[in-house]
This record gives structure tokens, C-alpha cells and sequence, in this order.
């Protein structure tokens, strides 16, 4: 009798399972505990998780932006001669709206030449923001470009008036967004990148 590949399919996978339930417990890997949490990057003090106790994988410093060959390097004290913008937050652990205060982040990527009037093969432009505890957050430019996104996307250096405490020095934050999940605390590195 000629069996189906969906048979065959089907009865290999239950003794794949019948194999697998037979092999000893040493040989399983072990489950991660919850505190492992604490180590995955994750929301920033403004988002659902707690930020992260790890030492930091890179140390909080200067902003590095790269868009192909070129770089520039970002602090409070270099960014404090661009034109500011006000942007207000909630912030979930407090419980309160907070205004964020700083550079819009398209003011810096046009600075590396990253098209202020986007079109074609330009929208096929993203970024990737990292916090020096590791964690990544992804913008297509397109939605940090306030000729085409109402969001308002910034690399703020001050919040309520007052430098960043533990979230500088410097956090990017974005207006636009209904929770913070992509707030970047710590904000070491923005890479421009495009799609293929």
C-alpha cells in the first residue's frame, strides 16, 4: 500500500516525538529563569519593563551616527548649539506626561547626507538605534522625516528642563509612537542602512 507524504510526514514526526521523549533530562537544555529577563535590553524607564540591571555592554558615551562612510559623533555639549524641540511623553512608571527636549534625529542624519526630500530608492532607508546596554530599536528614516511622517523623532538630552539621569545622556525618543517601546535609553549608535 502506497502511503502519502503527508502520512509519512506525519507518523516520522511522531517518532521523532516518542524519541525525544525517552531521552534523558541531562541532555535537555535548560530553561531560562525569569530573571534572564532583566538581560534582554528591553523597554526603556519609560516602557512595561524594568530597565536593565546588566552591566552595560557599551559604555554611555558620545553618539556615533553612520550612514555609509561617514560618521559623526554626538554628546549634550555638541548637540546644545542645534536648534531644540519640545516633545511631550507619557511616561508609564511615573504616571505622568514628561517633556523631552531635543534635536530632531533627521536635523543629524542630513548633516551624513541622508536625502532631507526622500523619493524612489531613498525610501528604502532604515535605522537602527542601540542603548549601550544593547538593546536595538528599527525606523525606517521615512518616519523620523518630518516632510513625510507627523512623528516626531528626537535625540533628547534633557527631560522637565534637566540633563538625563539614568536614561542619558542622551535617549531617543519618539512622540509618535502609543507606547515607548522604541525610546532608546542610552543611545551610543544610529546606523543607516539600506534594503537590497
Amino acid at each position: 500500500m502506497r502511503m502519502s507524504v503527508w502520512t509519512t510526514v506525519f507518523l516520522f514526526g511522531i517518532s521523532a516525538g516518542i524519541v525525544a521523549a525517552q531521552t534523558p533530562a541531562q541532555n535537555q537544555p535548560q530553561a531560562m529563569p525569569m530573571g534572564g529577563m532583566e538581560h534582554m535590553g528591553g523597554m526603556d524607564h519609560m516602557g512595561g519593563m524594568e530597565p536593565s540591571k546588566a552591566k552595560p555592554m557599551v559604555p554611555a558615551g558620545p553618539l556615533k551616527i553612520t550612514f555609509g562612510d561617514k560618521s559623526a559623533e554626538w554628546t549634550p555639549a555638541t548637540l546644545a548649539a542645534l536648534l531644540h524641540k519640545t516633545v511631550t511623553v507619557y511616561n508609564m512608571h511615573a504616571k505622568a506626561n514628561q517633556a523631552y527636549s531635543g534635536v530632531l534625529l533627521m536635523d543629524l542624519l542630513v548633516k551624513l547626507g541622508v536625502p532631507e526630500k526622500q523619493h524612489g530608492k531613498d525610501l528604502h532607508l532604515y535605522l537602527v538605534a542601540v542603548g549601550s546596554d544593547g538593546f536595538e530599536a528599527v525606523y525606517s528614516v521615512a518616519e523620523v522625516n518630518p516632510n513625510l511622517h507627523d512623528s516626531t523623532v528626537i535625540v533628547a538630552d534633557a527631560v522637565e528642563g534637566k540633563p538625563l539621569a539614568d536614561a542619558g545622556p542622551l535617549q531617543l525618543v519618539s512622540a509618535g509612537d502609543k507606547l515607548p517601546s522604541r525610546s532608546v535609553r542610552n543611545l551610543v549608535a544610529i546606523r543607516v542602512l539600506s534594503v537590497e
